[in-house]
């Protein structure tokens, strides 16, 4: 049975499609029971091709933020070519996660105490054991990664 998380179905859609739509990424939902392309774990997870976010109505929240953090971190360059995995390094996937935690806070009934949560319950890990103590206490590697792009508020 899956983790109790936050689904797009959950959330008004509107509002995560005008938060990526101000940054230039499209959110495409596709119907309950097709394919997700360009998701990298399958089944409900989000999926990125290019300039575009697909997702499902149960497509964790988490997740969603997670691909469209990914696409916000990468250059034009790589933007061009990506599809299903974004690739970058080990720091700028922790700062991916911290942006997605971020963007929480800007999303209507959502915000980053309820997404850290979700991302707990769906196995996401962190050294110091939890993204709520990783977030805290040891994430300055990923905001300094975000600073240094001009990302921090994005």
């Amino acid at each position: 049975m899956s983790p109790d998380v936050l689904r797009l179905a959950d959330i008004d859609l509107a509002d995560l499609r005008a938060l990526l739509g101000a940054q230039g990424l499209a959110v495409e939902c596709l119907a309950p029971d097709a394919d997700i392309p360009g998701s990298y774990w399958g089944d409900s997870e989000a999926g990125l091709v290019g300039d575009r976010l697909y997702v499902r109505p149960d497509t964790p929240l988490h997740s969603a933020l997670h691909e469209a953090c990914h696409w916000l971190c990468t250059d034009a360059g790589r933007r061009a070519g990506l599809h299903t995995d974004a690739g970058g390094d080990d720091i700028e996937e922790c700062a991916v996660c911290y942006l997605q935690i971020l963007l929480a806070d800007r999303l209507p009934d959502v915000g980053r105490a309820r997404l850290m949560r979700d991302m707990d319950a769906w196995g996401y890990s962190f050294r110091l054991g939890s993204a709520a103590a990783w977030f805290a206490r040891d994430a300055d590697d990923a905001r300094d990664w975000l600073r240094n792009r001009g990302l921090q508020h994005t």
